[in-house]
């Protein structure tokens, strides 16, 4: 651990930070959302899921690269240390610590890379004080179609194929509400789910009013056919939500 920074005012920033901030020096960034501190932790940052670097034989995913070299430059531009401010949630499955990172100037560092379209904002519960900030960044990057959002990304439900990562759009052709939450199908093979424990995060009024409506959807696509086996009807593909920010209706 190193010295606190305290964030100065600053105007036109999104999500500025906190009032005092402790600051850590980074060891490696490993890609564009995930660093290695010199303390052994590994911290992926919250709010943004950036392009995959390739692995196990796979290539690049578009901007991977570039989001994973300007993170770099950024924990550079701060002389090697990062702000840390832990989530609600400190850990992920992954044993990697939960965390908004924040640069020497109080800028966070998750709203940077999201505003240069160098990644998707994404809201996970409970980890969502920023969604509002982060989700303004990322919108800024969509008007100006910068880095991911230069060619669009969204996919039409009914042509998802495969699990992973995915910003989809489709028209909802039924919402459901039983002991398994509330599901939202869209026409095609995808259902959004909220696990009953997540629900009253959600406007009852607005989710019994998506019928017919179309909306744009983020978050990890599971495959139905090799989780659990698929019942006659059923939608292959599952998107869990677990907070309105990650639905609205479509642009």
């Amino acid at each position: 651990m190193s010295a606190i920074w305290l964030a100065p005012a600053q105007a036109q920033v999104f999500c500025p930070a906190p009032s005092s901030v402790v600051t850590f020096d980074v060891q490696r960034v490993v890609d564009g959302d995930t660093v290695r501190l010199k303390d052994g932790r590994s911290v992926r940052m919250i709010g943004i899921n950036a392009p995959e670097t390739g692995k196990k034989g796979r290539s690049d995913e578009p901007f991977a690269v570039a989001a994973r070299e300007r993170l770099k430059r950024l924990v550079d531009a701060s002389n090697g240390r990062v702000g840390v401010v832990p989530g609600r949630e400190g850990k992920d499955r992954y044993g990697r610590t939960l965390a908004h990172l924040y640069g020497a100037n109080g800028a966070n560092l998750e709203a940077q890379l999201l505003a240069e379209g160098l990644g998707f904002q994404v809201a996970v519960a409970p980890n969502v004080e920023l969604v509002a900030c982060q989700q303004a960044a990322e919108r800024s990057a969509r008007l100006a179609r910068l880095g991911v959002w230069r060619q669009s990304p969204v996919i039409d439900a009914a042509k998802v194929r495969r699990s992973g990562f995915a910003v989809v759009s489709g028209q909802v052709s039924k919402v459901e509400r039983n002991r398994g939450g509330v599901w939202i199908e869209l026409q095609g093979s995808l259902v959004l789910r909220i696990a009953p424990n997540l629900a009253g995060r959600f406007d009852s009024a607005l989710l019994k009013g998506l019928q017919g409506q179309s909306i744009e959807a983020r978050g990890w696509v599971l495959d139905r056919a090799r989780r659990e086996g698929l019942k006659k009807g059923q939608a292959r593909w599952l998107l869990p939500l677990t907070d309105p920010g990650m639905f609205q209706q479509a642009p």
